[in-house]
């Protein structure tokens, strides 16, 4: 009984002493995150195939030269795409799907600016030290990824300096940014707000560049998991779904 009892004990100081690499909200967040990008990147490629041509301005249509066309087939016979056959048009339950995920990847943003900001986890976790933007420190971090090398176990705690940096893009540019766009595109919004979609030239200007941050986005997802492959991809899932428990400082 004495020695279950010091176990326990041991096992609970450890625990203190080594405490989540993640905590409870940041994983509560990315996982809902990440089930709301699928699921904007599915319903966003139906979307897509309705009318896969791009414009710029404010009107787009058959009628229009536009500004660059997916090699794809459409899923309305109407658009001419130079294929011989249509998809089947799910463009209806992709809308609907496709707004209702984007706000809830809305509201799970804002919680976890409010949090971040109030844990000072931005500061402490992701913007970068002075020391590591230097010019040959920052490098040797580039080519480690260019050449997908498997990272040092002090990875495991911390960012490192081109994570850092793809983060905050991700958090402060491109989800904005897509979001942006994606209440440009939408007239009961527009007619409430119309300067948001006047500041970006267009509806059409909108759907374009919402289509290329939604491309930068799918990239930093793909790198993220190949590199949490390399990295050891069932290690770093369950310390992202559990917390896990790392020797070093917490990261909240």
């Amino acid at each position: 009984m004495v020695g279950s009892a010091g176990s326990a004990r041991s096992a609970f100081s450890a625990q203190v002493d080594n405490p989540p690499r993640h905590a409870a909200l940041v994983r509560i967040t990315h996982w809902i995150s990440a089930l709301c990008f699928f699921t904007l990147l599915v319903t966003g490629i139906e979307i897509i195939l309705s009318h896969p041509r791009f414009y710029w301005g404010e009107t787009g249509n058959l009628n229009m030269t536009p500004l660059f066309s997916l090699p794809v087939p459409a899923s309305r016979p109407a658009v001419p795409t130079g294929y011989g056959f249509v998809l089947p048009d799910q463009n209806g339950w992709s809308r609907s799907l496709h707004f209702e995920s984007a706000w809830v990847l809305v509201f799970t943003g804002i919680l976890y600016i409010v949090y971040g900001l109030a844990t000072k986890h931005f500061w402490k976790n992701l913007v970068p030290d002075s020391d590591d933007l230097s010019g040959r420190a920052f490098a040797a971090t580039i080519v480690g990824h260019l050449r997908f090398n498997r990272p040092e176990e002090s990875e495991a705690w911390r960012y490192n300096t081109l994570q850092r940096l793809a983060y905050l893009a991700v958090i402060f540019l491109l989800v904005p940014l897509a979001i942006w766009t994606g209440l440009a595109m939408s007239p009961a919004v527009v007619s409430a707000f119309p300067s948001l979609v006047t500041s970006l030239g267009g509806q059409q200007s909108a759907r374009t560049i919402h289509f290329f941050v939604s491309l930068l986005l799918l990239v930093f997802v793909v790198v993220h998991l190949i590199m949490i492959s390399i990295a050891g991809f069932a290690k770093r899932t369950r310390m992202m779904i559990a917390g896990g428990v790392q020797q070093g400082r917490r990261v909240v």
